[in-house]
């Protein structure tokens, strides 16, 4: 018995390759094919920062920067040096307890990457953070400075 070498397709199987491939989409099942009844749900609530945990960095923040803003504004007297940078104290302690309740719910800083990723900060990204910090605190204590 001698097998007979040819092609493997015969016509009928390209007919049936060529009808199922004219019926598939290519971004997923047609809607006909989908059940009306599966509804995807997440079933991890969303992370988000509630009103309770804003209230107080926003109260904080608020009476920090009026304590630091009203004394270099207006120059009162010999103690407008001591309460402006208490005013700068507690505005620096609310940006720190926003900054750690958003880290908490899994917000990041722009530029750099998600907790838990397993990526590394650029340090472009870093040092222009740290530069900006540092700017911004040399600007404030300035400020204080010639209160006095």
């Amino acid at each position: 018995m001698a097998m007979e070498a040819g092609p493997r397709d015969t016509e009928q199987e390209r007919r049936d390759a060529a009808d199922s491939a004219s019926r598939l989409s290519p971004d997923g099942p047609d809607e006909q094919d989908v059940l009306a009844d599966e509804v995807e749900v997440e079933l991890r609530p969303q992370r988000r920062l509630r009103i309770w945990q804003l209230a107080p960095i926003v109260m904080l923040a608020a009476v920090g920067s009026l304590m630091f803003a009203f004394p270099l504004a207006f120059g009162t007297g010999d103690g407008g040096a001591v309460v402006a940078m208490l005013g700068l104290l507690i505005s620096c302690c609310a940006a720190g307890w926003g900054v750690m309740a958003a880290r908490r719910v899994g917000h990041t800083w722009p530029g750099l990457p998600p907790r838990g990723s397993g990526e590394r900060a650029d340090w472009r990204v870093i040092a222009l953070y740290v530069g900006v910090g540092a700017v911004l605190v040399a600007l404030a204590v300035w400020r204080v400075a010639r209160l006095r």
